[in-house]
């Protein structure tokens, strides 16, 4: 009897040690698929970003050959505009007594100081952008820049609206960062209609990094036109009969000195947002 049980034994310790080594071959399987999938993630994510790093590169380069060019024709440019504003106000006084000739004389004048106030976004957005870094109250900051607005706002009948916190204090350049958002709040109330409505918001960002923090403009205008939305940021691009096509330029130049990131999209209820995170 003993000699027909034990390979009766000895063949289902083969069959459980057998399914042991399928579980654990089944097991070791499922753990290379799953790191497999991650690696596979995680690569996509790097070529995206790899992506995003190249086209920022392409973007800089352009804009440093495109700066240099029009710094150059700038500088050309103000000169002869020095000395038609020095003969304007020269033949102004000759005409001091006949109203007519005199209106033209300041129509000149009116036309080159138009001219040096371009001639000057252009050498801003020409020149190197470093930061001057000292400890800011966002808050305090949005609401200058808010304050400074309100006679634009109330010519256009626009309704100004501030969310964030009083007291947030950041690392960041202030000068450079109040005139990107008063270039933002400019273009947000220019685009709105009558009795619109402009909204600044803030908070400390998506992480505890000091110094980090998020600003949206937004607007219940008409919003960007979706084909023309990657050129939004390119310099003396403008869909607007009065604009430089610098304004949204510079503060993307500002954003990016700061080593920081501005998007624009369009808004479910209507206008644009544009967020910036630094």
């Amino acid at each position: 009897m003993n000699a027909t049980v034990k390979p009766i034994s000895d063949a289902g310790q083969r069959i459980e040690e057998l399914g042991r080594i399928i579980m654990a071959y089944s097991e070791v399987t499922e753990r290379l698929q799953e790191s497999h999938e991650r690696l596979e993630k995680t690569v996509a994510a790097l070529r995206e970003e790899l992506g995003d790093k190249n086209r920022q590169l392409e973007r800089r380069n352009r804009l440093a050959a495109l700066g240099e060019m029009a710094a150059g024709m700038a500088h050309e440019i103000r000169n002869p505009l020095g000395g038609i504003q020095l003969y304007a106000s020269m033949l102004a006084g000759d005409l001091a007594d006949r109203e007519e000739p005199l209106q033209l004389v300041r129509k000149i004048s009116a036309g080159v100081k138009r001219l040096e106030g371009l001639v000057g976004q252009v050498l801003q957005f020409s020149r190197e952008i470093r930061p001057n870094y000292t400890t800011v109250n966002l808050g305090e900051l949005v609401t200058q820049v808010m304050e400074l607005t309100q006679d634009v706002a109330r010519g256009r009948d626009v309704h100004c609206e501030i969310s964030g916190p009083a007291q947030l204090m950041v690392r960041t350049d202030e000068l450079l960062i109040g005139q990107a958002v008063m270039n933002l709040v400019q273009n947000a109330i220019q685009a709105c209609e009558k009795e619109g409505c402009v909204r600044v918001e803030f908070d400390g960002g998506p992480t505890e990094r000091e110094g980090q923090f998020r600003l949206v403009v937004s607007d219940n205008g008409t919003g960007v036109d979706p084909a023309v939305m990657d050129r939004i940021f390119n310099p003396f691009f403008t869909t607007r009969d009065t604009g430089t096509g610098l304004g949204l330029a510079i503060v993307h130049r500002i954003v990016e000195a700061h080593e920081g990131t501005i998007t624009v999209r369009n808004q479910e209820q209507g206008g644009a947002r544009f967020e910036i995170k630094i």
